[in-house]
């Protein structure tokens, strides 16, 4: 019989301990991360982010968190960030007439430049419509921070400039790990930059 209790208690531990895991083993990779993204803004060049179902819900949440702020404390201009998972005709349209997994490459084709910054999420790191985005995001100049999980980041961990593999099996805490780690590369990048 399923116990309500045991299983939320069970869902946080899980949950905290790898938060924990992701300071013990993905610590280097975040300040690397936050290095590309503060040099990348302070050059005045953007972020684009794609990703997939949960993870297209993640690049919408993180993009919002630069372009308006997460940090109240901080009145700072806006980060130029676009989720590339938001535009239903833009992706229904690639869709159909370019197949779906040219529908990221395309518009980082058409709005990405040298410099810029692509944030690649991807619970199993081995989405086909990511991969292309990321080799294209490549031939632009940009440079690629993967949000990654399952499969020791499966093969997008070789083809990113910094992989940051959220150190769990369990895609619920992947997708936990992957927004903590976005909105900590969010506030280190405002503050870095803006704050007093």
């Amino acid at each position: 019989m399923f116990d309500r209790k045991e299983f939320i208690e069970t869902s946080l531990t899980e949950s905290a301990d790898t938060k924990r895991l992701i300071f013990e083993k993905c610590f280097d990779s975040i300040c690397e991360a936050a290095d590309l993204l503060t040099d990348s803004v302070r050059n005045g060049k953007k972020i684009l982010l794609c990703g997939n179902g949960g993870s297209a819900a993640d690049c919408q949440h993180l993009a919002t968190e630069f372009m308006i702020r997460l940090s109240h404390d901080i009145d700072r201009p806006a980060i130029a960030a676009i989720a590339l998972t938001t535009d239903t005709s833009n992706l229904t349209a690639g869709g159909n007439d370019i197949g779906f997994e040219n529908v990221f490459s395309r518009n980082i084709e058409g709005l990405g430049t040298g410099g810029d910054i692509l944030i690649a999420i991807s619970t199993s790191g081995n989405s086909p419509n990511i991969i292309k985005a990321v080799m294209k995001a490549k031939d632009k100049g940009m440079k690629i921070i993967g949000l990654l999980g399952k499969n020791k980041g499966g093969k997008l961990k070789d083809i990113c400039d910094v992989p940051i593999i959220i150190p769990s099996e369990n895609t619920q805490r992947i997708q936990e790990g992957h927004i903590t780690v976005g909105h900590i590369l969010c506030e280190i990048t405002e503050r870095e930059l803006y704050q007093n």
